[in-house]
């Protein structure tokens, strides 16, 4: 079980004095969002001093691109986001890196959901293109959870015709994914990531697509070491980003493998956790930004 915020707060390995960190990546769900889907009140102040230290704040998340800008419409200006799981990387609207799925992999994916519908599995599959979300599904309960991710959806009625870049195919299962689709998806599994990024949802994007490989990328682009570097995860699709900082922190509310993978844990989602430990960790305070104790 994920450590209790009491400890946390006592774990070793913290600095004493401010960190030099150049950039800081967050996951969405379940990480720097709380349990009701909200951005805390406190990031929008706390951006205008990392920008003003020169930090570079980064969402890393499942959701699309055009989710992740409308989220943070007011404050885009310079911030790179990695949407998509890692597969589409954009700052102020243009392209960095993109790692898109073969065609015959999107829709044998798709064929594959329909499959598991007829086998009575309550899924849907979201095709995920650079312009927009595409999925068969009409039914109001599926569509209610499309949109909370992906801002730019459309409702086609072959998945398998769109004409677009698929960089990730997403499927949400109204069971539990990584009981029942995730399993089902083996014969993928052999030559693309499939991950479990949530309770309910898996997604399939190529071997080489990540989040850790899209902030590696990043860190190249912008001369940002690990050691410069902070992240937060909470969930299996968070992994590999871990793994590409030395300031990796596992949420209280984490996933047990993510908890084991990063160096340090911070305070839960619904704790505050991603804004207080930014605060403890640079040494902010003020403006309601005061450090964690």
């Amino acid at each position: 079980m994920p450590a209790s915020p009491a400890s946390l707060r006592a774990a070793p390995g913290l600095p004493t004095e401010p960190a030099d960190i150049r950039l800081i990546v967050t996951d969405m769900d379940g990480t720097l969002l709380d349990d009701a889907k909200r951005i805390p009140e406190g990031l929008w102040p706390m951006l205008a001093e990392l920008r003003r230290r020169g930090v570079l704040f980064s969402p890393a998340s499942g959701r699309q691109y055009a989710t992740l800008a409308r989220q943070f419409a007011d404050v885009a200006d310079g911030m790179v986001f990695i949407a998509e799981n890692g597969t589409y990387v954009v700052r102020d609207g243009v392209e960095l890196s993109s790692d898109v799925l073969a065609p015959a992999v999107a829709a044998g994916l798709a064929r594959a959901v329909r499959r598991l519908v007829a086998d009575g599995v309550d899924v849907g599959a979201v095709v995920c293109g650079k312009r927009a979300a595409y999925v068969e599904r009409t039914d109001e309960p599926f569509l209610a959870e499309v949109r909370k991710y992906y801002v730019e959806h459309r409702v086609v009625e072959d998945v398998t015709a769109v004409d677009d870049d698929v960089i990730k195919v997403a499927l949400f299962d109204f069971g539990r994914a990584e009981r029942t689709t995730a399993p089902a998806l083996s014969a993928f599994a052999d030559t693309h990531q499939v991950v479990v990024s949530g309770e309910h949802w898996v997604d399939v994007m190529n071997r080489t697509a990540d989040k850790g490989a899209a902030l590696r990328g990043l860190q190249r682009e912008l001369g940002i070491t690990p050691a410069q570097t902070m992240v937060f995860g909470d969930y299996l699709n968070d992994l590999e980003m871990l793994d590409a900082a030395e300031w990796s922190f596992a949420m209280a509310n984490a996933h047990p493998e993510v908890v084991g993978r990063a160096r340090h844990l911070a305070p839960s989602n619904n704790d505050n956790g991603v804004l207080r430990t930014i605060a403890r960790v640079l040494g902010m305070s003020g403006g309601g930004l005061a450090p964690a104790t």
